[in-house]
């Protein structure tokens, strides 16, 4: 299969960065474009009703420093040849990655995992393991680059 069109969520982590760097090997390869998303929203998981106290303001100001963010990450990454293109979403990360496969037209998504252990992937859920089952096009996951240390002892 010949990808064009990558899609790379990112939530500015190092495991986000990872796939980042593996999309932009996988786009040079093909001669795809990157489409750069971040899926923003007020955290409400550990407050149910936060939403309906968040204040015009406050969104505004949320989605300004999302769209900051996302633009950095963007003008950080345009030296190495591949075209990256910015999207912005508001909602559940993993149901605005669904609704960015379809309205960008994307033939591959490469996202970074956590590696949570299997109880906290229980309890707080995992945006990789739902897209893995769900998404309609492929999904290459991409675990951080870790740093380890060898001593001679």
């Amino acid at each position: 299969m010949r990808y064009t069109r990558i899609l790379v969520p990112t939530d500015f982590t190092p495991a986000a960065e990872a796939a980042l760097e593996a999309a932009l090997e996988l786009a040079r390869k093909f001669k795809a474009t990157i489409v750069l998303m971040h899926a923003y929203g007020a955290p409400s998981y550990a407050y149910p009703d936060i939403k309906s106290h968040v204040t015009a303001e406050y969104g505004s100001a949320l989605e300004q420093v999302a769209r900051d963010a996302l633009n950095r990450a963007v003008c950080d990454h345009t030296d190495g040849g591949v075209p990256i293109a910015a999207a912005l979403y508001s909602g559940a990360p993993w149901e605005q990655i669904l609704l960015a496969v379809k309205q960008h037209d994307i033939n591959l998504v490469v996202m970074g995992t956590h590696g949570r252990s299997a109880l906290a992937q229980a309890f707080l859920g995992s945006v990789a393991e739902k897209l893995v089952r769900l998404c309609p096009v492929p999904v290459l996951t991409v675990h951080p680059k870790t740093e380890t240390s060898h001593s001679k002892g």
